[in-house]
């Protein structure tokens, strides 16, 4: 029962990233698999447990339920000159993702706001590589 536990909170933590999953051969990977599992266990646990010290009686689901909407977006701009501004910016956070970020102690701003310029030439390689990848699929 514990290890699917455990197997199902990595699944959790891994699922936002989309990974797939992966069918381990060597024997490293599978401790590690089984490491980051148990790992990812006692992080959920860890939260459930000092969200109940505070009075909230919840489990992972829920929590992940609620906060899926607070997201991390990147706009894509286009230049007068050819190139690409990317911009990587988390959503602003609702009140029961700030009571939650308050409730455990986190920073409510997700991520620092990165730009990204993409000369033209660059964007040039980029679209051709992406073409030849299409045609070798």
């Amino acid at each position: 029962m514990l290890l699917t536990r455990a197997e199902n909170a990595f699944r959790d933590m891994k699922s936002p990233l989309s990974l797939r999953p992966v069918h381990h051969q060597v024997e490293r990977r599978v401790d590690t698999h089984i490491f980051l599992s148990i790992l990812a266990c006692h992080l959920l646990a860890a939260i459930e447990k000092t969200l109940l010290g505070q009075g909230v009686h919840t489990s992972w689901q829920t929590l992940r339920g609620m906060l899926k909407t607070h997201q991390v977006r990147t706009v894509v701009l286009p230049t007068g000159s050819g190139g690409v501004l990317r911009i990587r910016k988390g959503s602003t956070p609702e009140a029961p993702h700030r009571e939650i970020y308050r409730l455990l102690d986190v920073p409510t701003q997700i991520i620092k706001p990165r730009k990204t310029w993409t000369d033209l030439q660059t964007v040039r390689i980029t679209r051709r590589f992406s073409s030849r990848v299409r045609k070798l699929g």
